[in-house]
């Protein structure tokens, strides 16, 4: 069998597949559904203490920091809630996969990290430790024979980064309690 209808194949199994991602990666161009009285701060991206996994691809501190931050503004200063919170991000961990073979050594990228919110105003952590997040790549008609055959090291970067905030308003919003605990105060006319 030759690689051309290997390919053919597998993008007929992988149809169904992109159909159902497509719809999660526009999210961005929806309006978003309000988050308590959340309004991005400082977007703090480290990656000094970043384990690159076996077998990945290159990755510098700067570019880990430079994708996450990036795609943590994109998703976040879309909120316009009426309090400062901030988002303190460790990259712990990536991999970017290499070229392998299809299918039988299909690497999947992968972005380890952890995350701090912290409430401006009371000048406190909402979580005392970080909390830890694992995403890996979408899976894709060009990811499903392994994105390192099919993208570069900065599409999975961005791809993986984009899946890291995706991730991480997913877990703000398990935790909306803490962006609706302080009621807007009604000014009396007059004062």
């Amino acid at each position: 069998m030759t690689l051309r209808p290997f390919r053919r194949l597998l993008a007929a199994i992988a149809l169904p597949l992109l159909a159902a991602c497509a719809s999660s990666l526009d999210d961005l161009d929806a309006t978003p559904q309000p988050l308590g009285d959340f309004y991005l701060g400082h977007n703090i991206v480290v990656a000094s203490n970043v384990t690159r996994g076996p077998l990945s691809r290159e990755a510098s501190e700067e570019e880990l920091e430079a994708a996450v931050k990036a795609a943590i503004d994109q998703r976040f200063r879309r909120f316009d809630g009426d309090r400062l919170y901030h988002l303190a991000i460790s990259v712990d961990g990536y991999v970017l996969a290499q070229p392998g073979i299809p299918v039988v050594a299909a690497p999947r990228s992968a972005l380890i990290f952890g995350v701090t919110v912290w409430d401006d105003a009371a000048e406190a952590k909402l979580n005392d430790t970080p909390h830890r997040i694992t995403v890996l790549e979408d899976l894709s008609g060009d990811t499903i024979v392994g994105s390192g055959l099919t993208r570069t090291a900065e599409q999975q970067l961005e791809s993986l980064s984009f899946n890291a905030a995706r991730a991480v308003e997913r877990w703000l919003r398990e935790n909306e309690a803490w962006f609706t605990r302080f009621p807007a105060v009604a000014v009396a006319a007059g004062e």
